[in-house]
């Protein structure tokens, strides 16, 4: 038993269950009061040094004892109720309890410890020391800065093997809840160097340059490290504090394109940028496209930002960009009906391609049917009847987006065949903006993504109104007899494509209030 003593703010101390209170003209007066209790209790010696808690029943951990405003926050997370979470599943199986208890497993220790070398109770639940690692030489001498365990957002390097998984991905990894797995497939865990050492686009392709953006400022392993970090578990999801679901450091339960977790990364280029050297292509403009406000608007087009917007950006879908994106569902053997793989959705993939049993893939180029692709997320959510409506959609007006985005390039092809190359009317270099740079944006928005299916599934009422007033606006502007011109039989080939189109007016917009 130690015999280290230590104060209390009591008042802060309902953690710790004393306090002293006094009265003094209708307002609360905490005192410092000096308790004389054992900082901690001495752990086992096979426990390697895990602390665990100090109070079970009240889901005090030592650590908590100092860090409480951790502890407070920690209290409601998931983590807090792991324990009882496994137990009262109905499935506890031994092998399962190391992720549900302090140990090993999500820290840098590796030899068998807390609760698996203990089956002491004091290690139930994730704890702060299962990220941290073993804080008994801390809370001996708090004061020493190299026996302070800082924990670590790496997982590390798992894109080319599941086995060397370290932090989060030590437990969230396996066939039933395969998030580090399927994470590892995903661009998420994909450091593009080029952007994450530009320091204005280290806010969104750089681990720490999001958490800064962001405004965390808690410490942690790779915080001042040079190596860029990917956008990791630790990056989104905050392993403190469960206010959000999933432990989210943002709600994506709202329809706010200023709240939302993906909207403070998928809301870049949304319009044409003269000054930009790639200003003429969009960068991540889902979230604006959603909710109508991406694109070049001719100003003949009738057509306001705002306006138009999809099902998919309305209140009719609560969690925007989530519920596409982030889907989980489960894949079971066709004959048989034995579990196959429980999908999390963490390859960020709308309507993924899946493999002959149903498991999600990492291809993208499968054909828009329910036989190559889960629409799960379409019907889940009852936006679409059945997957086999949601894909009959999705084919129909990708076709014909596809259409009208491939007349749009070949009229902007005959006004600049260098197109975005110097010297023509399309020049990102020069800084007068023309139509036919606004109406090159328009379609790559439809494109972006490499194909048509980013901008069919986001709004296409929008992509579509923007390409037939894109094509309106060409045909003003350049239809005219001459060089670098619309010759008469050109024009009337537009024309025809315009005639083929729904009137203006008929693709009715979803008007935001």
């Amino acid at each position: 038993m130690r015999t280290r003593y230590s104060s209390f703010i009591i008042g802060l101390a309902g953690l710790l269950g004393a306090f002293s209170m006094v009265m003094v003209g209708g307002c609360d007066l905490r005192e410092v009061v000096e308790v004389e209790r054992p900082f901690f209790k001495d752990p086992p010696a096979e426990a390697l040094g895990f602390l665990g808690y100090d109070d079970q029943d009240e889901k005090l951990t030592v650590c908590g004892n100092c860090h409480v405003g951790q502890q407070a926050e920690w209290q409601f997370t998931a983590h807090a109720g792991a324990w009882a979470g496994l137990q009262d599943g109905g499935n506890a199986q031994a092998f399962c309890e190391n992720c549900h208890a302090v140990g090993a497993l999500g820290n840098p220790l590796t030899d068998a410890s807390g609760w698996e070398a203990t089956q002491d109770e004091r290690y139930h639940d994730v704890q702060c020391e299962s990220c941290h690692g073993p804080g008994q030489a801390h809370a001996a001498n708090p004061d020493i800065d190299t026996a302070h365990p800082i924990a670590s957002l790496s997982v590390g390097d798992i894109t080319a093997d599941i086995a060397n998984a370290t932090g989060c991905a030590e437990c969230h990894q396996g066939a039933h809840h395969p998030f580090a797995d399927e994470w590892a497939q995903s661009k998420h865990a994909t450091v593009v160097e080029s952007a994450a050492g530009r320091e204005a686009c280290q806010g969104c392709h750089r681990g720490q340059g999001v958490l800064a953006a962001w405004g965390v400022t808690d410490n942690y392993v790779e915080k001042d490290s040079p190596e860029h970090l990917a956008i990791t578990c630790g990056v989104c999801h905050d392993p403190h504090n469960g206010e959000n679901g999933g432990q989210l450091r943002r709600p994506v339960a709202t329809v706010s394109v200023e709240q939302h977790l993906c909207a403070a990364c998928h809301d870049r280029r949304t319009v044409p940028d003269p000054n930009s050297a790639r200003g003429l292509e969009p960068h991540a403009p889902e979230t604006a496209l959603l909710v109508g406000d991406a694109g070049w608007f001719p100003p003949n087009a009738n057509i306001d930002p705002g306006e138009i917007i999809a099902t998919h950006g309305s209140e009719a879908n609560p969690k925007l960009c989530a519920t596409c994106h982030v889907n989980s569902f489960e894949v079971t053997d066709e004959d048989t009906g034995d579990f196959v793989f429980s999908a999390t959705g963490h390859l960020f993939t709308a309507m993924p391609c899946v493999d002959a049993q149903g498991k999600p893939t990492t291809n993208t180029d499968c054909a828009i049917s329910t036989a190559e692709r889960s629409f799960d997320s379409c019907a889940s959510s009852g936006c679409h009847a059945t997957e086999d409506a949601a894909a009959l959609a999705m084919a129909t007006t990708s076709d014909r987006i596809q259409d009208l985005a491939d007349d749009l390039f070949a009229l902007l092809s005959i006004v600049d065949p260098n197109l975005e190359e110097a010297g023509g009317v399309i020049d990102p270099a020069d800084p007068t903006f023309t139509t036919a740079e606004g109406a090159f944006f328009n379609y790559h928005l439809a494109e972006f993504g490499g194909d048509v299916y980013g901008g069919t599934a986001h709004n296409p009422f929008l992509i579509q109104s923007l390409l037939i007033a894109s094509m309106d606006a060409v045909l003003e502007e350049y239809g005219n007899e001459g060089p670098g011109k619309l010759t008469r039989d050109l024009k009337q080939e537009l024309q025809d494509v315009l005639d083929r189109m729904p009137p203006k007016g008929s693709i009715r917009p979803l008007v935001r209030e």
